[in-house]
């Protein structure tokens, strides 16, 4: 009798350790169905636009240096040495864009006892890394399919570019998100702030062509080395020194880690706000 009892306690208390986990994976399912709904819509029209825009920043950029140069600075096709760079590069900024929002986006879902933040946090970075993605997908296979490129794919140093996009834009997004939602000031400012990147990242400008001390001091920014990766994924010769994985992982850890303790110390008091 006494081991019988002892096992429906056991099993009460397996079913409870389960009951959250349930629970946060339907909340997280909830969320990114609501988040496709109001930020893609119900018809297409939603993703397509999201795919018009990287491929016209990229048929832009190679529009305007296609007419002043012959060649790339790396490789002879211009498309894919833009979408190299891009793409990896729009991961960072829209991974950072959606999961800094994810409390003021979800702010009255996040009163339910069952909703935590990190199912808010979650929920849009899943979202938003499929639609990329799929995006990146979509753009590269068109460029490869449609230019003789003269590139070796390297899918493991571009799926590695690509998850270090996401790990900065995951940790760089938690910590805005506090920021933004304890002062929501901070978004006008980090937008602002922000938008020399592409221009400091390498995405346009090869990072080795640079001169010192430039270069070397570009190098404190770790989307030159997402982007350097990235490149080093499509370009076989291309060595890429400079690029420190571990630099860029950390950088990204360390974000996550601060935005990870302040959103515990300061969640209540985001929600009331």
């Amino acid at each position: 009798m006494l081991s019988r009892d002892t096992s429906d306690t056991s099993e009460l208390r397996n079913v409870q350790r389960q009951v959250p986990r349930f629970a946060s994976v339907r909340s997280i399912s909830a969320l990114i169905l609501r988040e496709m709904t109001t930020t893609y819509g119900r018809s297409p029209g939603g993703i397509i636009w999201a795919i018009l825009e990287p491929a016209g920043a990229i048929a832009l950029l190679v529009t305007i240096f296609s007419i002043g140069f012959r060649s790339p600075q790396l490789g002879t096709n211009f498309a894919i040495y833009y979408a190299s760079g891009m793409l990896p590069f729009m991961m960072f900024v829209s991974t950072s864009g959606k999961v800094q929002q994810a409390i003021n986006y979800s702010r009255q879902l996040l009163n339910y006892p069952r909703v935590s933040f990190m199912d808010a946090l979650l929920a849009r970075l899943l979202l938003n890394v499929l639609i990329q993605a799929i995006i990146s997908t979509i753009i590269l296979t068109f460029i490869l399919v449609t230019w003789d490129t003269r590139t070796v794919f390297v899918v493991g140093r571009v799926l590695n570019a690509y998850a270090m996009a996401i790990a900065l834009g995951f940790g760089v997004g938690m910590l805005n998100c506090v920021l933004i939602s304890r002062n929501p000031v901070w978004a006008s400012v980090w937008s602002v702030a922000t938008r020399p990147l592409v221009l400091i990242s390498g995405v346009i400008f090869l990072h080795d062509r640079i001169p010192d001390p430039y270069r070397t001091w570009l190098e404190w920014n770790p989307l030159v080395h997402v982007v350097g990766e990235a490149r080093r994924g499509f370009y076989y010769s291309y060595t890429a020194d400079y690029v420190s994985i571990s630099y860029t992982y950390g950088f990204a850890g360390v974000c996550a880690v601060l935005g990870l303790l302040f959103l515990k110390t300061y969640y209540r008091d985001l929600l009331e706000r």
